[in-house]
């Protein structure tokens, strides 16, 4: 196949991809996933940008940008809400496809090109993710995850209330979002899984096997603060999804993914301080250690850590024979 159009695109043609990104209160990351954006190999795209009413530096971050660049399409209102504002952009968009990206991530620079020649080549697909790493506030790659890459696989995840592709990693076809109604605004924190539902009744879903994105874990993502009544949310969406399809489903996506209280906290601190510690990186181990304990100080386990990362040799790497 031929290689997608990718020359900055000409000023009587719409751009191919429409970049969306919705902003609220990320001013700590924000220089880093806007400009992993525009620094993508693939430069045939717009770039909307909606500030939803943030009360920190995003909107002097966003209107340096703006000025900046042509290709961003930037919008400052009061704040509406993550739904409300993606249905916004998706008003906006010129573009024939539809790449979601969120103020704390990191996209990796081929992501769009990947994804562009993947939809180019596969019209029966109206969505495509890719796997991605965790990474935390400094960078540091917390683990990778594996996606599911199947129609079938992907479907199945979604119908048990399982995220089966990262939303900021995703990349949809305009006409199909427009097919569907676009994000429901009645589910607040899980308006990307009811639209992975609806898609997944007019095309097939998939995941890029490539590393796209970098998926940042931290103590202000709405994902965190919000985690049990996004959970609530996914239930409804599948209940929805399974009266349309006519099927009787099981919730199965009941277990924390990401830390929400004290005892996750400490759980998912630890896992990442023992993955920091068996791949050498001292300081980072410290680091986890030292933030389980002050989730639960009364675990051994958490101290066990620190004291490991603060005085025992460090595993070699292992090396190919």
């Amino acid at each position: 196949m031929s290689n997608p159009t990718n020359p900055s695109n000409p000023p009587d043609r719409p751009p191919l991809v429409s970049v969306a990104l919705s902003v609220y209160n990320n001013d700590r990351f924000l220089r880093v996933a806007v400009e992993s954006i525009l620094n993508q190999s693939f430069t045939n795209f717009e770039f909307l940008i909606v500030d939803d009413g943030s009360t920190d530096r995003s909107l002097k971050i966003l209107q340096e940008y703006a000025a900046r660049d042509h290709r961003i399409r930037f919008t400052s209102r009061a704040n509406r809400g993550i739904p409300k504002t993606r249905n916004e952009m998706l008003a906006q968009a010129q573009g024939e496809f539809i790449a979601v990206m969120d103020g704390d991530d990191l996209a990796l620079p081929d992501r769009l090109l990947h994804q562009v020649e993947f939809l180019q080549q596969h019209p029966e697909v109206v969505c495509v993710g890719g796997n991605y790493d965790f990474i935390d506030e400094a960078g540091r790659v917390l683990m990778h995850h594996l996606t599911a890459t199947t129609d079938a696989e992907i479907q199945q995840l979604a119908l048990t209330g399982n995220t089966p592709i990262n939303h900021p990693s995703a990349m949809m076809r305009r006409s199909a979002m427009l097919q569907v109604g676009g994000y429901d605004e009645t589910l607040s924190t899980s308006s990307d899984l009811d639209l992975f539902l609806k898609l997944g009744e007019i095309g097939q879903l998939a995941n890029l096997p490539e590393t796209v994105l970098g998926y940042r874990q931290h103590d202000r993502a709405i994902s965190e603060l919000k985690q049990l009544e996004q959970t609530e949310n996914r239930r409804k969406a599948c209940e929805r999804a399974w009266q349309r399809r006519g099927i009787t489903g099981e919730f199965t996506a009941t277990a924390a993914w990401r830390p929400f209280d004290r005892p996750s906290r400490h759980e998912f601190m630890l896992r990442y301080g023992w993955h920091f510690f068996n791949q050498g990186e001292r300081y980072a181990a410290i680091l986890y250690g030292w933030r389980s304990i002050q989730s639960l100080p009364l675990a051994l386990d958490g101290w066990k850590l620190l004291a490991c990362a603060l005085i025992k040799p460090l595993p070699q790497p292992t090396l190919n024979p």
